[in-house]
């Protein structure tokens, strides 16, 4: 088992999008010992000349398949133990993403890649489950106080689709007049002309993000 001589720096990737009316995160299943068949979250080292956002999107591409989504850094974690190896500080990132057109594919570092439910994980390597459930008391803030749900709808949707990505998120049920007044107020939807047809009941009007690139949101 490699030991690094001296720290090294790391970026790793918690990728998540809602499936099957559920938030999911990706990972991987890690070929190499100490963790061998654990799920992890994708990453790797930073190269000697490569900015961590650089080596951020390096990674997910290669590690996933993924590329040009937006990523944000999350949090470092730097306890001294967290990796087997040596003294690995990693810098994490995280994204919401709307993964219905999607190919996942990985390399052969790496047995296999799955989407898994944020609620039912699997035995992670190193500290990856702090990292998740970090992530996702980040995507509860966030959700207060930006436009973060952009990236997991279709340019047009329903208000029941944006509220039921807000109560997966924060799972729990809303109020539905009170979730369209503060969006509405808040300005981050706006209606369109466009009526969802062919539904058994009245055509449900559609509605777009004014803005679908990160904002946060004046209250």
């Amino acid at each position: 088992m490699k030991k690094y001589k001296y720290a090294v720096v790391a970026v790793d990737l918690l990728i998540f999008t809602i499936q099957e009316d559920d938030l999911k995160i990706l990972l991987v299943k890690m070929k190499k010992s100490p963790f061998y068949h654990f799920w992890a979250a994708p990453g790797g080292l930073i190269k000697p000349k490569e900015s961590l956002e650089k080596a951020a999107f390096r990674e997910l591409y290669e590690k996933t398949g993924i590329k040009n989504i937006y990523l944000e850094q999350l949090y470092t974690f730097g306890d001294p133990k967290r990796d087997p190896t040596g003294r690995v500080i990693s810098v994490a990132y995280f994204a919401l993403i709307n993964a219905t057109k999607i190919k996942l594919k990985t390399t052969k570092k790496y047995l296999d890649i799955k989407w898994f439910s944020a609620k039912n994980l699997p035995i992670l390597a190193y500290d990856h489950k702090e990292m998740i459930n970090y992530a996702l008391l980040r995507l509860h803030w966030k959700l207060e106080y930006t436009n973060i749900a952009y990236s997991l709808l279709p340019k047009y949707f329903t208000f029941s689709q944006l509220q039921r990505v807000y109560e997966i998120i924060l799972n729990k049920k809303l109020d539905k007049r009170n979730f369209r007044r503060r969006m509405l107020f808040l300005k981050i939807v706006k209606p369109t002309q466009i009526k969802k047809i062919g539904e058994p009941h009245r055509p449900a009007r559609l509605f777009t993000f004014t803005k679908r690139s990160p904002e946060i949101i004046s209250k």
